[in-house]
């Protein structure tokens, strides 16, 4: 199981990936909202921004979901993180068989198509 750490880490090198991303994926990027990453398996949740193309982490809160509804909700298990950061694991496929939940406005979805 991956540790609160590892999965801190993996948000920073998404945000890094991001960040030096170009044409349609950083174009996606560049929307300015709320996040949230669940992980279940650690009962932590990660809250930040998406802004200027990049994740920008602010806090993790372990107790309940955190006070306000991300407009971005990725919800899965500390090791699928991981593996989805690292290319190991295929967004798509971890998506339609459960293993992650990725919520968001229709809008937002169809513009962060590319990044998935």
């Amino acid at each position: 199981m991956a540790t609160p750490q590892q999965c801190r880490d993996a948000l920073d090198r998404l945000a890094q990936n991001l960040a030096g991303a170009d044409g349609a994926v950083r174009a996606a990027a560049r929307l300015d909202r709320s996040l949230s990453c669940h992980i279940t398996d650690l009962g932590l949740t990660f809250t930040g921004r998406l802004r200027g193309g990049t994740v920008e982490v602010d806090d993790a809160v372990r107790q309940g979901p955190p006070a306000e509804r991300a407009q971005i909700r990725l919800t899965t298990t500390g090791d699928d993180l991981v593996a989805l950061v690292e290319g190991r694991l295929d967004f798509v496929r971890a998506w339609g068989s459960g293993r992650v939940r990725f919520e968001a406005g229709v809008r937002d979805l169809l513009r962060l198509r590319s990044l998935l």
